[in-house]
């Protein structure tokens, strides 16, 4: 029998009272590094990296209603007071809702590859999205892109040219929830793991 998802209205914001842009450190209780992951899945990163770095606030976004509603089941179970869950549009949302140069770190990790050539526009990884990352970066502020689809990774570097001159390539280190041979520990990861796909990743730096 599957396990009942419980809501957890703590952790949940609201869009409809969250203000334009919205108050990290008020919604937080506290002024620690904003760390976003777009795409946050069933929250198996947040929860983890949450854990390993207490000292940092933690926003996950999630679309998918029922991956969104499994996350938070699962960081309200662990009781961690340092992560926040939104359902909303991820470009959207940061676009809207994100101050500037809030944000020390982006998290995106296996986003939808839309691998069909027409819905290529609905990619994340695109230059207008990657100006609001930077609008919201704070100086020295870090992009974290992992995928399995050479494609997109190709795609993301072609993207990525453009910005050479306020990005630079850093070296992407395994996240706190990374086991053997893994990346980033997310379920995603394991199941592709165990196909023998390949892993690329990419890592930037806001430049002064």
């Amino acid at each position: 029998m599957a396990r009942r998802l419980r809501e957890y209205p703590d952790i949940v914001l609201d869009l409809d009272v969250l203000g334009e842009p919205a108050d990290f450190t008020r919604i937080f209780g506290r002024p620690e590094p904003l760390h976003i992951e777009v795409g946050s899945g069933k929250g198996t990163f947040l929860a983890s990296q949450a854990q390993a770095q207490t000292d940092v606030n933690f926003l996950g976004i999630e679309w998918a209603r029922k991956y969104y509603r499994y996350a938070v089941d699962r960081i309200g179970r662990w009781g961690l007071d340092n992560v926040r869950l939104v359902r909303a549009d991820a470009a959207d949302f940061i676009t809207r809702f994100v101050p500037d140069s809030s944000v020390a770190c982006y998290h995106i990790y296996y986003p939808d590859p839309w691998p069909k050539k027409r819905h290529h526009k609905r990619r994340f990884i695109c230059p207008v999205n990657v100006e609001q990352l930077l609008r919201t970066l704070s100086l020295q502020g870090k992009i974290r892109i992992a995928t399995d689809q050479a494609e997109y990774f190709e795609w993301m570097k072609e993207v990525f040219v453009e910005f050479v001159d306020r990005l630079k390539k850093v070296e992407f280190t395994p996240a706190a929830g990374a086991e053997g041979g893994e990346i980033i520990g997310t379920n995603y990861e394991r199941k592709y793991i165990k196909e023998n796909r390949d892993v690329f990743t990419l890592a930037f730096e806001k430049k002064e």
